[in-house]
């Protein structure tokens, strides 16, 4: 199972499921990310955490811990 937290800047993905509840399941929907949506890593965080992803046009900033929550299908 590939997560949004493996991705390795530049690398994207397909939103395949969000393993999330509740609020932050509702909170990452708020924010777009949906099941087909393309997501980019766009940068990390020195130490690691938070990490900057691309997706529907606008970069997005989340904590490592929420970001193993999105399941991907890796793109080519």
């Amino acid at each position: 199972m590939k997560t949004l937290n493996n991705l390795k800047p530049g690398q994207s993905g397909v939103v395949e499921s969000i393993t999330a509840e509740g609020a932050l399941k509702r909170h990452f929907l708020d924010m777009g990310i949906t099941k087909g949506v393309v997501v980019t890593m766009e940068r990390i965080a020195p130490f690691g955490d938070p990490v900057a992803v691309r997706l529907r046009g606008y970069s997005l900033s989340l904590r490592r811990a929420e970001a193993k929550k999105i399941v991907l299908e890796e793109r080519a």
